[in-house]
C-alpha cells in the first residue's frame, strides 16, 4: 500500500486511535482496581482502630481476619439476614435512602484477647457534605470502646478536627444507655459542664470549637445508626439469639 496515499493514511490514525483506546481502557481499569483494593484495606484500618487495632495497609487484611472473628447483616428487628454479606455488599450511603425496614444493618465483632467488641458503622451529615465512621461497643453493649470518624468537606480547623485523635479520644468509656437502658447516645455539647470528660455517664463529650453544626452531626449519626441494633441487642442480652 502506498504510504503517501489517504487511504494509508487513514487507516493508520484508526489503527493508532484503537492502540492508544484501549492502553487507556487497560490503564483505568488498572488503576480502578487499585484503587478499590485501597479503599477496602482502608475500610479494614478503620474497622479495626476502633478496638485499638492501628496498622498499615499492607498488615490491614491479616489483622482483620485474626481479629474480626465474625460480621452479620443484620434486620431493623434484629434478625440476621445471612444472605447478605456485610463488608462487599453493604454501601450505608445506599442504605441511608432506604426505609429502616429495607435496610441491611453491617455489624462487625472482634475478639482481642478474649474480650468482644461489637463494631458498628455510622454515616449522617455535617455542614457541607457527608460525615461517617466506626464506633466499637464493649461486651455490655453500652460502653464505648473507640471510634473513628471521617468526612467529605467539612472545613479544615473546625468540622475537620473530627478525625483528630484528641476529639476521638472524648468518646471512650462513655455509655450510650441510662440505668434504665433507654437510649440517649452521646451529645457533642459545646456547654459540657465536664470539659475535662470525667464523667462517663453523662452521654456527653465537649464539641469542637467553631464546629457546632458539625458536632451536632456527629451526635445525630450515632443515635440515629445506634437505634437500629437496639432489637438485636436486646435479643443477645436475653439469649434469644445465638451466634456463631
Amino acid at each position: 500500500m502506498d504510504r503517501d496515499s489517504n487511504l494509508y493514511t487513514f487507516l493508520f490514525a484508526a489503527v493508532m486511535v484503537l492502540v492508544v483506546a484501549t492502553v487507556l481502557a487497560f490503564t483505568s481499569q488498572s488503576l480502578k482496581d487499585l484503587q478499590d483494593e485501597n479503599v477496602r484495606k482502608e475500610k479494614m484500618q478503620n474497622i479495626l482502630s476502633t478496638v485499638g487495632i492501628i496498622t498499615d495497609r499492607d498488615a490491614a487484611e491479616d489483622l482483620f481476619n485474626k481479629y474480626i472473628e465474625e460480621k452479620y447483616s443484620l434486620k431493623n428487628d434484629g434478625s440476621i439476614n445471612s444472605s447478605v454479606d456485610p463488608f462487599s455488599q453493604i454501601k450505608l450511603s445506599l442504605e441511608l435512602k432506604k426505609s429502616p425496614d429495607q435496610q441491611n444493618f453491617p455489624l462487625y465483632i472482634a475478639n482481642i484477647e478474649n474480650s468482644k467488641y461489637y463494631i458498628i458503622p455510622i454515616r449522617g451529615n455535617g455542614l457541607w457534605n457527608a460525615i461517617y465512621g466506626y464506633i466499637s461497643l464493649k461486651e455490655d453493649l453500652n460502653t464505648i470502646k473507640g471510634v473513628v470518624f471521617d468526612h467529605v468537606g467539612e472545613t479544615a480547623g473546625l468540622g475537620a478536627e473530627i478525625t483528630q485523635d484528641w476529639f476521638k479520644e472524648r468518646f471512650i468509656d462513655e455509655k450510650l444507655f441510662d440505668s434504665n437502658n433507654n437510649l440517649m447516645g452521646i451529645m457533642v455539647s459545646k456547654t459540657n459542664n465536664d470539659p475535662s470528660n470525667l464523667d462517663k455517664n453523662d452521654h456527653e463529650v465537649d464539641a469542637i470549637s467553631g464546629a457546632t453544626i458539625t458536632g451536632d452531626g456527629v451526635s445525630d449519626m450515632i443515635k440515629e445508626r445506634i437505634q437500629h441494633y437496639v432489637p438485636f441487642f436486646n435479643s443477645l442480652k436475653n439469649k434469644q439469639i445465638a451466634l456463631n
